[in-house]
């Protein structure tokens, strides 16, 4: 079974508080694009789950989250493991704030739910994924989306207006869980406009999304070219530009392909990882 897996970026991310337990309670609004790992999982004979990977930084044992995805499918299907091994073509880059991780994890239990034929409903897949982690039912039903709490709680949106985006990934990984802590850590946050940005992809209008865009980590975590890459797309006619997740990437939106092309362009003279895509509707997608 092979399986696409779409990155994602926050068009906005707010932080509302921690629940009793710990975990932080969110707000964003999530969107898939048109950058994909390939996920392919065979059925083997060997009675165990092996992992292989085209990026060498992968790690391919059981802390990868893929792998841990698999054994929670195995545990709350009561499914036979008779071996499987999942291979990982990368193209989302790592630590990047684009859930890339996620994505591969969902493409997984996708797969396995098809190749062992559990025929699962996407509640009961999804309930699987967020033990694995917050955005992995996100990643495997896609397109444009609210999630709250911890992110299992997920509306869908109507779909992002056509437009490109520009994706720069700087060369500085961003640890999630100290993101977290340095917001904790942080007294004055500026909340965003919500209820003004979720009116803004409900009515589509894709100006009033760029204006209303945000991302409180923004305001705690520091990547060095932020503002550089900024400059760049506003000089190549970017409508809105944002942080994605708790960083690097920032991504900018742009009404017209050319504009978009030029940007990359500029920005790939001093950044490795930068990418032109669009917005997509689905976030697994079966071959």
């Amino acid at each position: 079974m092979v399986v696409n897996a779409a990155a994602k970026i926050n068009l906005m991310l707010d932080i509302l508080g921690k629940t009793e337990n710990g975990y932080h309670s969110l707000y964003m609004i999530m969107q898939s694009v048109s950058i994909y790992d390939t996920i392919t999982v065979d059925k083997t004979n060997s009675g165990e789950i092996t992992l292989s990977c085209s990026n060498s930084s992968v790690p391919c044992n059981s802390s990868n989250i893929a792998v841990k995805a698999a054994k929670l499918f195995f545990k709350s299907t009561n499914c036979k493991n008779s071996g499987i091994h999942i291979d990982i073509q990368k193209r989302i880059p790592l630590e990047a704030g684009l859930a890339g991780g996620s994505a591969d994890a969902a493409a997984v239990i996708v797969a396995l739910d098809r190749i062992f034929d559990t025929s699962l409903s996407i509640k009961q897949l999804s309930e699987i994924g967020l033990q694995v982690g917050a955005d992995v039912p996100f990643c495997m039903q896609g397109g444009t989306m609210l999630a709250l709490d911890i992110g299992g709680v997920l509306a869908p949106l109507p779909d992002m207006p056509e437009c490109f985006l520009v994706l720069a990934k700087p060369d500085q990984g961003i640890s999630t869980a100290q993101a977290y802590a340095d917001f904790d850590n942080f007294k004055d946050c500026r909340h965003l406009d919500r209820q003004g940005m979720l009116r803004a992809v409900v009515t589509q209008d894709l100006n009033r999304i760029c204006l209303s865009m945000g991302n409180v980590f923004e305001q705690v975590i520091e990547v060095l070219e932020r503002v550089e890459i900024k400059r760049v797309m506003r000089e190549h006619n970017s409508i809105g530009h944002c942080m994605s997740g708790s960083g690097p990437t920032v991504f900018g939106v742009f009404a017209n392909e050319n504009d978009a092309k030029s940007c990359a362009k500029e920005l790939k003279k001093s950044i490795k990882d930068v990418f032109v895509c669009k917005p997509v509707g689905q976030g697994c997608v079966i071959n």
